[in-house]
């Protein structure tokens, strides 16, 4: 069963929604069709010249799910352009992000315990940008902030298995949310089975800092493994 397609969030709906070459009938064309999502990812990279990462945290998907959008709009304006066919813009998997801040935030607000991998015990440690072999996990409970510690030293002597091994621990403690720089293939399995939601690329910065981003909404839950 194919894996629930995430939302992307649009900054409005688009105004206008087909293009038709000049002069040639409507009976006579035929169409492309191009997502709302599509167009957002258009609109980011194209004409407001943001980053991949810029415009994903705009969308709030990972940063390959931005460009897998982004590529499959770019196709489609391609042929709908040589082929001389007429554009309409609708449909996808979509929400207006004006309409629904409250909803982000809610689901925010829900997520009682994120664990973040560090190379300490502290909010003021160094996130250690591995996951499966991190030194250990400053687990915290939102939104009052206090925090706990798990250990995974374990799983730093293991020759295979780690990320799984270190899954299964943080789904132990009750983590929902993991913050971390790089999740392999079986760990980001292992996490999404156990229904903890997992926010990558998360490195260069003290576990306090990751947590502050996470609650504005900077880090987008990543819906494949690093590659």
């Amino acid at each position: 069963m194919p894996r629930p397609r995430h939302c992307r969030y649009v900054s409005a709906r688009p105004s206008v929604t087909y293009f038709k070459p000049r002069g040639i009938p409507l009976t006579a064309l035929e169409e492309a069709c191009l997502s709302v999502e599509g167009l957002e990812a258009l609109r980011l990279a194209d004409m407001e010249g943001l980053t991949a990462i810029e415009a994903a945290r705009h969308m709030r998907v990972s940063r390959h799910s931005f460009g897998r959008t982004l590529a499959a709009a770019r196709r489609t304006v391609a042929t709908a352009l040589c082929r001389g066919q007429a554009l309409r813009i609708e449909g996808g998997t979509y929400a207006v992000a004006a309409s629904c801040p409250s909803a982000a935030d809610k689901e925010k607000e829900q997520m009682q315990k994120i664990a973040v991998s560090s190379e300490g015990p502290t909010l003021d440690d160094a996130v250690d940008p591995r996951f499966g072999r991190a030194g250990g996990f400053v687990v915290v409970d939102l939104p009052d902030m206090t925090i706990s510690y798990i250990d995974n030293g374990a799983s730093q002597t293991m020759s295979m298995g780690a990320g799984i091994e270190t899954a299964e621990r943080v789904a132990r403690a009750g983590v929902e949310v993991v913050l971390s720089g790089y999740v392999g293939p079986k760990a980001f399995e292992a996490l999404t089975a156990a229904g903890i939601k997992v926010c990558q690329n998360v490195e260069g910065i003290s576990v306090g800092e990751a947590v502050e981003r996470f609650r504005k909404g900077e880090y987008p839950y990543a819906d494949a493994p690093n590659k």
